[in-house]
C-alpha cells in the first residue's frame, strides 16, 4: 500500500496554507517537467486550511524527478521553500 509523502517543513512564508512553517492543506500538486513548483501556492492575505492537517503530496508532475513514479511522490518526506520567486520542492533530485 502506498503512502503520501509529507510535506516536513514549508519554509514559504507568503502562501496562505502556511502557519508555523507547517502546510495546513490537505495535499499539494508538485510542479511539471520543467519546474517542481509547488502547483497549490496561493499567495493572499488570508489564512487557508485546516489547522489540524498536515499536508502531503497529492501528485508529481515532475517526471525528472527519481522520487517520482507513476505521478507519485516516492521521498519519505519533502520541504517547500522559494526558488527564483516562486514555491519549490527542495526535496526534488534529477534522475
Amino acid at each position: 500500500m502506498m503512502k503520501m509523502s509529507q510535506i516536513m517543513a514549508c519554509e514559504v512564508s507568503e502562501c496562505s496554507y502556511n502557519m508555523n512553517k507547517n502546510c495546513h492543506t490537505m495535499a499539494i500538486t508538485v510542479g511539471d517537467s520543467g519546474c517542481p513548483c509547488c502547483d497549490t501556492f496561493v499567495d493572499a492575505h488570508k489564512k487557508g486550511g485546516d489547522t489540524d492537517t498536515i499536508a502531503g503530496v497529492g501528485a508529481c508532475k515532475s517526471e525528472n524527478c527519481m522520487h517520482n513514479k507513476a505521478l507519485e511522490c516516492m521521498a519519505k518526506g519533502i520541504v517547500i521553500g522559494m526558488h527564483s520567486g516562486h514555491a519549490d520542492c527542495q526535496t526534488f533530485a534529477a534522475r
